[in-house]
């Protein structure tokens, strides 16, 4: 299907795309073509008599194409082909849509669940973080802690945070923010970094540990004991 063809579809005006199809459509593993002639189709109905010539009339399109995409909706299981009675008890060929909208109930009902265990998790932080302080957060604090997991803070860095500012014995917001912060300069992102930067910050005290005491002048100090003896 050309573009110039799908602009000139759009341009009559009856052709309607729900934009919650918009939103899913990269779910949906089709190119912009099939899924274009695939809302078309939704737009008759859920079962549709196959007439391949009204399909090329309003789309602008040659039968070979009609039949093409045809093909590989019903290959990717977005639609089926079937002969059904119509009211004059007489068989007719129908597209059906009812594998599609299976499909786009399942992604919807995907994304609720996962919309879902988010919320969970949410909050979740919020109950650790209470339990911790010993005490209910205030709703500035919730604010403050909010405004982490919007920017993209993740809930297992707030909580090893959380573990550095009680470890500290500092339970105020304010202080795990500056937590924060520091590890976002240093490009610290999951408690794996965290782990990673504990041990670097461990090897480097022990390498001024070690240059410290090779460094000592044992022989002043020898002599400062002889001196104090006599």
């Amino acid at each position: 299907m050309k573009s110039s063809k799908l602009v000139e579809l759009l341009k009559k005006g009856n052709f309607v795309v729900p934009f919650y199809l918009f939103q899913l459509r990269k779910k949906f593993q089709l190119s912009l073509e099939e899924f274009i002639f695939l809302v078309y189709l939704s737009n008759l109905g859920t079962k549709i008599i196959f007439d391949t010539n009204r399909f090329a009339q309003d789309l602008g399109m040659t039968k070979e194409e009609i039949l093409s995409y045809l093909d590989i909706l019903t290959e990717k299981n977005y639609i089926s082909i079937e002969v059904i009675k119509n009211e004059k008890n007489v068989m007719e060929e129908y597209v059906v849509l009812d594998l599609f909208y299976e499909k786009l109930a399942n992604v919807m009902i995907d994304d609720i669940n996962q919309a879902k265990i988010e919320e969970e998790k949410n909050s979740n932080i919020f109950e650790v973080i209470e339990k911790e302080f010993a005490r209910p957060l205030t709703s500035m604090e919730y604010e403050i802690i909010s405004a982490w997991l919007e920017d993209g803070t993740k809930e297992d860095l707030i909580i090893e945070a959380l573990k550095e500012a009680v470890y500290s014995g500092v339970c105020n917001l304010r202080y795990i923010d500056k937590i924060l912060y520091e590890w976002g300069k240093k490009g610290i992102k999951t408690p794996q970094d965290v782990a990673n930067n504990r041990l670097k910050f461990k090897e480097k005290q022990e390498k001024k540990e070690k240059l410290e005491l090779f460094e000592y002048d044992w022989f002043e100090d020898g002599e400062d004991e002889e001196n104090t003896i006599d």
